[in-house]
């Protein structure tokens, strides 16, 4: 689901149910080798995800990295030699994905039915944003802004996800508080967090958060706002002079 929230070419890598590297591209290669140099070290004995089929190109780039699992729509001829000549890999194709109408989850004493959550919701739309700091944004960081918001979806809460060129370069996930996480997304991103943009699953309860982001030098942020306290989260953005988007759904 993470590599097909997005249409362009995707690879997203997934360690312990979280993405440590997602990325889009012209071609699933590059997109490999920018989900892959997100975070290297989780990549190691990861499950890689595909959009598209894997190209010759791509089975050779990841058969220089220990990866446990590949799955794909589909192989172009050689792939499959270049990827089976790996120990212990193993190689799936799914190749009509599509994602049920609900979802089922056994509970203790019961079943919990629910929708699906789907990513094209009216407020997942940067048409439907409401931009609340700073003043008008370039095309790419625009497009960033979009693919932060499809990807960081897919990170479990708390989930701080930063982005550039349509790439992740730093995530923060699982913590038990939002500070945690946007601290760890920037640690992972270190110097490529300057001129990034960052993408917050749910709204920031209190600006110390932000505050963080801002001082690793991201650019823009969208989050779904719906805080007691946005006024305060607004005037942290004002003050650093960047554009923040509030989309009014939580991802």
């Amino acid at each position: 689901r993470a590599a097909y929230d997005h249409s362009q070419p995707c690879v997203a890598i997934i360690k312990h149910a979280n993405p440590c590297g997602i990325a889009i591209a012209s071609d699933i290669k590059s997109a490999y080798s920018a989900a892959n140099s997100c975070d290297p070290v989780s990549a190691f004995g990861g499950v890689v995800a595909t959009n598209r089929t894997v190209t010759v190109d791509m089975a050779k780039s990841l058969s220089e990295v220990f990866t446990e699992v590949i799955v794909a729509p589909g192989y172009e001829a050689g792939a499959i030699e270049i990827l089976a000549a790996k120990p212990s890999i193993r190689i799936l194709e799914l190749a009509n994905y599509k994602i049920a109408k609900e979802e089922w989850r056994p509970i203790t004493g019961g079943l919990l039915i629910q929708d699906s959550d789907l990513i094209d919701a009216s407020g997942d739309l940067s048409e439907n944003w409401q931009q609340v700091s700073g003043g008008e944004i370039s095309a790419q960081v625009k497009n960033d802004l979009e693919f932060a918001w499809r990807s960081v979806r897919s990170v479990k809460s708390n989930a701080i996800l930063l982005a550039k060129n349509g790439a992740s370069v730093g995530v923060g996930m699982g913590q038990v508080n939002r500070v945690d996480s946007a601290k760890l997304a920037v640690a992972r991103a270190g110097e490529r967090s300057q001129n990034s943009v960052a993408a917050s699953d749910a709204f920031f309860p209190f600006a110390d958060g932000l505050q963080i982001l801002l001082d690793a030098g991201i650019t823009a942020v969208v989050a779904p706002g719906g805080s007691v306290r946005d006024a305060e989260v607004i005037e942290a953005a004002k003050a650093a002079n960047i554009a923040m988007f509030f989309t009014g759904v939580r991802d």
